[in-house]
């Protein structure tokens, strides 16, 4: 029974599999809790698919992967951001036409000029097989500077997820934390696309949020769960994928899913009750009384 669990262990795509899913979970894990609190849970269903535009265009042209989809999923990321702060139009609209036209940009080039590079079915889905050195090197330099932001701008980054005008009116620069936020989404979706593919990143970022909202009230407890929760289900799901041989993404979302089903039933109406809402302190700097805090309903 111990052997057969070790043997993937023996391989060193799979090794690399290992670590680049747990890592790519405990990511966007942490990323997903500003997601969700923010309202704009479709955010990284439309980012992945902008990004398949730039992997569509990098891989016909022959420009590196993570250069030609990173700019392109980072310059989407961008133009999101500045149309929903400029009200020119909601923010899950903005999503739907820039995300939706990239992707069906890609999927126009691949039909045009045919698939070429790495492959299409993994791009979508998460495949183990593709996952080499390289991955693993992006994925941990993208997990350093995404807890990096986190841990350096804690509070300002609260306090724009939970109130940005207010924070606007403190002096917290709202608009810089907003892209900062989307360009750190962007990387990690960019880094964990070929292990979760395109279309089962959203769920990636989503359901450790809501498993942790379940579990707790206190938003530094949320965000440490939500990433312990998401490397969980990457290493688990990962380890099923191989034992099951079922692509890498679904395995992982199913994993995630299954737990989120279990923690719901567990907690009951206490969890219900603890995913409606979440007391955030005030950054000093942005209030009269140090002490006081903010309550912010994250649904």
């Amino acid at each position: 029974m111990i052997d057969e669990f070790l043997r993937p262990f023996d391989f060193e795509f799979f090794r690399n599999g290992l670590m680049v899913a747990t890592m790519a979970g405990a990511l966007c894990g942490a990323i997903g809790v500003y997601v969700v609190l923010k309202g704009m849970s479709y955010i990284g269903h439309g980012l992945s698919h902008a990004i398949f535009g730039g992997f569509a265009a990098s891989s016909l042209i022959g420009v590196n992967f993570f250069l030609g989809a990173g700019v392109w999923g980072i310059a989407s990321a961008l133009m999101i951001n500045g149309v929903t702060r400029r009200r020119l139009l909601g923010s899950d609209a903005a999503i739907g036409v820039i995300t939706t036209a990239s992707f069906a940009l890609g999927l126009a080039l691949f039909a045009i000029f045919g698939t070429q590079g790495r492959s299409f079915d993994a791009a979508l889905f998460g495949s183990i097989l593709g996952v080499g050195t390289d991955d693993v090197i992006a994925i941990f330099i993208v997990c350093l500077l995404a807890g990096t932001l986190i841990f350096l701008r804690y509070r300002a980054l609260l306090f724009t997820t939970f109130d940005p005008e207010v924070a606007d009116v403190a002096g917290v620069n709202t608009a810089r934390m907003d892209a900062l936020l989307m360009v750190i989404l962007a990387g990690s979706i960019l880094a964990t696309m070929q292990v979760l593919g395109v279309t089962l990143i959203a769920a990636a970022l989503v359901i450790p949020a809501a498993i942790a909202r379940m579990l707790t009230n206190s938003f530094a407890r949320m965000l440490q769960f939500a990433t312990g929760i998401g490397a969980f289900c990457g290493f688990v799901g990962m380890n099923l994928s191989y034992h099951l041989d079922i692509q890498s993404g679904p395995t992982v979302v199913l994993t995630a899913a299954t737990l989120f089903a279990i923690v719901f039933i567990v907690t009951g109406a206490t969890g219900r009750r603890r995913a409606a809402g979440i007391t955030a302190p005030v950054p000093p700097s942005a209030a009269r009384a140090p002490s006081a805090p903010v309550t912010a309903r994250a649904d």
